[in-house]
């Protein structure tokens, strides 16, 4: 459909007076500069082409590999603080430090870290 409006063009509109204007100007090219006009044109296209397929795929495959892995990281995070919430309740209630990296998983240096 883009395709479609870019071919018929009203010419009555601020883009179609500017379109044929442009188009005015390509039509007094020399050869030389009408070639040099499509390799810009093509070179601009190829790269369009290009930078829109990489973004469309990186969101394809970014945002819900980034989502999944965004959640695991939260929730590793919230278990973690669950952990040292659990360790300062268990310290306040003068609970054996090793129990308490039985009890929680954290390691010695953590819990010494919450003394301190």
């Amino acid at each position: 459909m883009h395709h479609f409006k870019e071919k018929y063009i009203n010419p009555f509109t601020d883009y179609g007076f500017k379109k044929l204007f442009e188009t005015a100007e390509i039509a007094k090219f020399t050869p030389e500069q009408v070639m040099n006009y499509d390799d810009s044109l093509k070179y601009y296209r190829d790269l369009k082409n290009s930078i829109d397929t990489a973004r469309d795929e990186g969101k394809e495959l970014g945002y819900k590999d980034g989502v999944e892995k965004g959640i695991e990281k939260g929730m590793a995070e919230g278990k973690r603080k669950a952990k040292i919430e659990v360790a300062k309740k268990m310290l306040n209630n003068g609970i054996d430090i090793d129990i308490i990296i039985q009890a929680t998983g954290l390691n010695k240096k953590e819990i010494n870290a919450l003394i301190d």
